[in-house]
């Protein structure tokens, strides 16, 4: 019987054998394929639901644009990437407030479940800047995400959903 002794060294060596997916047997040498939990799904945020408009139009540009938010919807459990989904976007810019109409709008994923839309530049409201994102289309659990930018200069922002079936 092979006995497999797991100190420092041995781990981190062995780390990046790990990294790349693959675990090595001690006792049969066989190569196994790692495997993953599963992808849980993102959880609403406090305050993401903020001045949401249902149905908000989709578009190809919120206002004269500048500013990109962007992002990833997948489904939770196998992380499968989810196409044409619908993603509503609004944020306080410099050309209207977010409870405004002009400043919402919406857009749907891509093959590769990923969305883009150009909007105008997002400044703070009560000290933050930040946009809001929601998934409400019906077929996963509606999601508010309130994701806040490091600096009001920045001209992106991400946001990924991870989404569970309703």
């Amino acid at each position: 019987m092979t006995t497999v002794l797991f100190n420092r060294r041995s781990l981190l060596a062995g780390g990046s054998v790990l990294a790349t997916g693959v675990l090595v047997s001690g006792v049969s040498g066989l190569l196994l394929p790692a495997r993953a939990a599963g992808l849980a799904p993102t959880e609403t945020m406090s305050g993401g639901a903020n001045n949401y408009r249902k149905g908000a139009a989709t578009v190809d540009r919120i206002g004269k644009g500048g500013f990109w938010m962007s992002g990833t919807v997948r489904r939770a459990g196998d992380g499968a990437p989810l196409v044409g989904q619908r993603i509503q976007i609004w944020a306080h810019t410099v050309e209207g407030q977010e409870h405004e109409p002009q400043s919402h709008g919406a857009t749907l994923t891509d093959k590769d479940g990923k969305f883009r839309l150009e909007m105008p530049q997002i400044i703070p409201i009560f000290g933050q800047p930040h946009g809001h994102l929601a998934y409400d289309s019906g077929e996963f659990k509606t999601v508010f995400l309130r994701p806040v930018m490091r600096s009001a200069k920045e001209t992106s922002l991400e946001a990924h959903f991870v989404l569970q079936p309703a």
